[in-house]
């Protein structure tokens, strides 16, 4: 148990399933069900009618099915849930990103600022994007993240819009500000809403399709920059004013159409508009007891109950997720200068604007197929950490040439080439919000738990935006000295917190054990101990 396995979160889960299953032949393992000790089953059943779960008239804990009636159920799920979250990371990555490719149409020089400018309005983004990370989750748990998210797409969509008018540094360093502070929250607030209907060993993989979503949008969205861009001079305008406008119209109509695609829950997909709902009963039945039996703390809060103080100042001292926070803070800086500065490298490096949108489009193919490796690695070999570092294995050697490669801007092609190598890298990013969404093991400390891992991301992309100076420009070489640095630490920090849950882990392990029969059992029915904390929940690392 020590290994932090899923097969091995709960400690108290029955071994006597095993009869059962192999007397049906058709039925999943049922030693994957914790609920079939009658006392583990009503002690959770209580937590589910206090705390006025949604789902819990469909919580069975003798109900069986089959693996193929599971595989149909979850493909239904991709269908209806998944893929339309894809729609809505989609919506949030055009208006997001598109700052860059406005940059290759000149937009710096047409408002008359310059690449300090630029990195303040990085800064401003981001700060705001990290104001709003916690106060969105609780919005989002009180009134519901299907009512929320929709609600923040439409007003971020009217912010992108507007952005084809600003004219000075002030309007562009509002309408930053803006947008981080209605995008802020988005990410952790739909893995809140996808937690309800995956369980913690197939989210990552749905997460991964989302960044992959991220990425086709890149590709996308620079073809489609591309075609808008040669609209300079069309009704007076600059191609990136035209580019700010369709792309934030497109993102408002996802907006709208998410208010009637983002069911509450599974048991609550019938509405007037859709009075047959999405699944039958029987479906229902199966992903509310299949969810839970992976993770019986998903039913110990209501999906519109709000995160009280008292939840709130718990989780923002609990210290064993505090390693993810400092993966989410370091992780991810060695390549976002690089990143950042994509567009402005090419066109230093002489490429025209349109040829420049086009040569992002190479790493962006190569990182969603090694963003989808990695992940399928991860759940393959049932392991986080050494997974996820080779995020941070790749990336070195890539900074290191840059720091240290005489050709660098000299050779167009040659600089190119190495910067489309190293922002290749397989993205660790779907692997880690997973990860801190599974060791939250609560979900009023899985909703928190989630933004301070986002807050801890957008710190790390702030103190990125400042490390590419005006002053030490064109060949950054104090930049890349420090992302080496920092990507050694990245890589200690990945290993260290390998040990402590091993650690931990095995701490608890010999509590446990020390333990009579009696005693788990009471624990479990009775003890006040919640989230992480709690002696039968063990660490996956």
């Amino acid at each position: 148990m020590a290994d932090g396995k899923d097969t091995d979160k709960a400690p108290f889960e029955s071994t006597s399933a095993s009869e059962d299953s192999s007397s049906e032949a058709e039925s999943l393992d049922l030693a994957k069900n914790p609920f079939l000790d009658p006392e583990v089953a009503a002690y959770w059943r209580q937590v589910y009618d206090d705390a006025q779960y949604e789902c819990r008239h469909a919580f069975d804990p003798t109900l069986t099915w089959t693996e193929e009636e599971e595989k149909r159920v979850v493909r239904k799920l991709d269908w209806r849930i998944c893929t339309w979250a894809c729609v809505m990371f989609f919506a949030l990555q055009v208006d997001r990103g598109n700052l860059s490719q406005a940059l290759s149409d000149n937009l710096l020089d047409d408002l008359g600022l310059n690449t300090n400018d630029y990195n303040y309005g990085t800064v401003v983004f981001l700060i705001s994007f990290l104001l709003a990370e916690l106060p969105s989750q609780l919005v989002s748990k009180k009134i519901g993240p299907d009512r929320w998210i929709p609600i923040q797409i439409v007003l971020w969509s009217a912010v992108a819009i507007s952005q084809c008018a600003i004219t000075d540094r002030s309007g562009f360093l509002a309408t930053r500000a803006l947008l981080g502070l209605l995008e802020g929250g988005f990410i952790p607030d739909i893995v809140l809403w996808l937690s309800y209907f995956y369980t913690s060993r197939e989210l990552p993989i749905r997460l991964s399709y989302f960044w992959t979503t991220l990425s086709v949008t890149t590709v996308a969205t620079s073809l489609l920059a591309f075609a808008l861009l040669h609209l300079r001079g069309v009704n007076g305008w600059a191609g990136w004013r035209w580019l700010f406008l369709v792309e934030g119209l497109i993102t408002m109509v996802i907006g709208l159409a998410s208010f009637f695609n983002m069911p509450a829950s599974v048991v609550q997909t019938k509405a007037w508009f859709r009075p047959k709902g999405w699944f039958s009963d029987r479906e229902v039945a199966i992903v509310v007891n299949r969810v839970l039996r992976d993770d019986p703390s998903k039913g110990d809060m209501h999906n519109r109950e709000a995160i009280t103080l008292r939840r709130l100042w718990e989780v923002l001292k609990e210290y064993d997720l505090w390693p993810m926070y400092a993966i989410g803070l370091i992780s991810f800086i060695p390549q976002g200068p690089v990143n950042s500065y994509l567009t402005l490298t090419l066109r230093s490096l002489g490429f025209n604007p349109f040829t420049t949108n086009l040569l992002t489009i190479p790493n962006t193919i190569f990182h969603i197929i090694f963003l989808l490796a990695l992940t399928r690695l991860s759940e393959y070999l049932n392991e986080r950490t050494f997974t996820a570092m080779l995020q941070s294995v790749w990336t070195l050697p890539c900074i290191i040439a840059l720091r240290f490669w005489p050709g660098v801007i000299k050779d167009a092609w040659g600089t190119y080439a190495l910067i489309t190598v190293l922002l290749s890298y397989p993205y660790c990013h779907a692997i880690m919000v997973a990860w801190t969404s599974k060791n939250a093991n609560n979900v009023g400390t899985r909703t928190v738990a989630s933004a301070l891992y986002n807050i801890s991301v957008q710190l790390g992309h702030v103190i990125y935006s400042f490390i590419y100076q005006d002053h030490d420009k064109p060949y950054y070489r104090e930049g890349n000295t420090r992302l080496v640095a920092i990507n050694l630490l990245a890589i200690a920090i990945f290993l260290t917190t390998k040990a402590y849950y091993v650690w931990r882990n095995n701490q608890k392990e010999r509590k446990w054990r020390a333990m009579s029969e009696a005693e788990r059992v009471e624990y479990i029915k009775h003890s006040p101990v919640r989230g992480c904390k709690r002696l039968d929940f063990r660490f996956a690392h």
